[in-house]
């Protein structure tokens, strides 16, 4: 059995993972009841879900470290996968208390890497659902698509289908090494390689030193330090997930206004919502190094697990206390990256590092993800647009998660779905133990921008 590996971006999350810095992706949901019959009870919703698992054949793996540590862990079938470990029954009826302290708890690397708890009768009568998975399996948009496998377009569930899954058996751990030496001695070759491709077709040098510019001005972005923030303090293991719930129409109303992107109009309501937090922490607002995650799938990549993105890093604005300057300033710089080619340029810095040792591709992990290197993570994760139900109960409400390196105490999510939008602002229980004002500072300065269209 030939095993998947990590690639360097995947491995690079279980890297930089520490006590307090839990690198799992998710969300948090609500579903309301069908109207015309009962609500599906904890074992029936589980029992869905494991009906479902033959169509992500990945949550049911779990990694396996390579001997000697000598190459990235592979993922291998899980003999002993039990779905009692991953869908479990939350205790509380509080959809914000179940993600706290969901997300405040590391996965656990030994099993598959997700988990999903089942809040089957919230306070205010719907379903509550919480799910996280590990950025070394899943980025921001994977995470949102398995959540869509197991909804459907119509209350009806289509009949389950015959699951067939039998685990294949583990591979030893002399052929983990021997296939560890293989995958480098064909890096190796491809890199040894590139230089004749070149002398044999000289029309590619033009196409590589494009590519060379394009990373360069990702570096030069990337490099740059981020400034010192109350927001880059030590962070605990606690997590709170502050919610904010705008109808996307008003996201929609600004971007026509500006001829903006949703994106920039994310953007620009973070920087206007961080502004004003740091206002009421008398802070002099400045303007923080965001990194911004692009997806690199392309359009046959839509089930595709694994990390499929690149970042992009700009100044949010939160210096700016005119609303339509911060949507400017932020337009103006997602589009110069965006015509720099950044994004790609960053894909290609990232592809690279596949070459380099494992010592050095740790070290820049590490590098990548600290205080100095950005300051927070504002991250628009396109969801569904159509309804969609499970066993009936229809999703209303969907906050995403946006994991925490060390030293970073705010992440801002972004995602939709149907005519609803929803920001979630994920952050370090301890250190911004208001970030519940952040959510709504957010939401104010959205507010701010839509005052201004005419």
């Amino acid at each position: 059995m030939s095993c998947s590996r990590l690639s360097p971006l995947d491995a690079s999350f279980l890297e930089v993972e520490s006590p307090t810095a839990h690198m799992h992706v998710g969300w948090a949901a609500a579903l309301a009841p069908p109207p015309d019959r009962r609500a599906p009870c904890f074992t029936e919703l589980r029992d869905h879900i494991a009906g479902r698992l033959d169509r992500a054949p990945r949550y049911r793996q779990r990694l396996a470290e390579v001997p000697l540590g000598v190459s990235d862990p592979v993922w291998v079938d899980d003999s002993d996968f039990d779905i009692a470990h991953h869908v479990r029954r939350a205790r509380s009826g509080n959809l914000r208390d179940v993600a706290d302290s969901a997300m405040s708890t590391p996965l656990d690397r030994s099993r598959a890497l997700w988990e999903l708890w089942i809040a089957d009768r919230l306070e205010d009568g719907r379903v509550g659902l919480v799910g996280k998975a590990h950025h070394c399996m899943v980025d921001g948009l994977a995470a949102v698509e398995f959540a869509t496998l197991l909804l459907d377009p119509s209350p009806e569930p289509p009949p389950p289908e015959p699951d067939a899954w039998c685990p294949s058996d583990p591979p030893g751990d002399l052929q983990l090494v021997a296939e560890a030496a293989t995958d480098r001695l064909r890096r190796t070759a491809r890199l040894a390689r590139a230089p004749l491709e070149l002398v044999r077709s000289p029309g590619r040098l033009l196409g590589l030193l494009g590519t060379g510019v394009r990373a360069a001005r990702a570096a030069r972005h990337s490099f740059a330090p981020a400034p010192p923030s109350v927001l880059n303090a030590p962070i605990s293991r606690g997590r709170h997930l502050a919610q904010q719930q705008r109808p996307l129409a008003e996201v929609r109303e600004v971007k026509d206004r500006y001829r903006a992107s949703v994106n920039d109009v994310v953007l620009a309501a973070a920087a206007g919502g961080v502004r004003r937090f740091l206002q009421r922490r008398r802070q002099d607002p400045i303007p923080l190094k965001a990194m911004v995650p692009v997806s690199v799938r392309g359009g046959d990549g839509a089930g595709e697990l694994g990390n499929r993105i690149s970042f992009v890093f700009i100044d949010l604005p939160c210096d700016e206390p005119r609303p339509v300057a911060r949507l400017r300033r932020v337009k103006s710089a997602m589009g110069a990256r965006k015509e720099g080619g950044e994004p790609e340029g960053a894909q290609t810095v990232l592809d690279a590092i596949e070459y380099a040792p494992l010592t050095v591709q740790h070290a820049v992990s590490h590098a990548a993800a600290s205080g100095r290197a950005f300051n927070l993570v504002v991250s628009n994760i396109p969801g569904p647009r159509e309804r969609l139900y499970m066993l009936g109960c229809e999703l209303e409400e969907v906050y995403p998660v946006v994991p925490l390196a060390d030293r970073h105490a705010v992440s801002i999510g972004f995602t939709t779905t149907g005519e609803q939008a929803f920001f979630g602002v994920y952050a370090d229980r301890e250190s911004v133990p208001d970030s519940d004002e952040l959510a709504v500072a957010i939401g104010d300065s959205l507010d701010e921008l839509r005052a201004t269209v005419g």
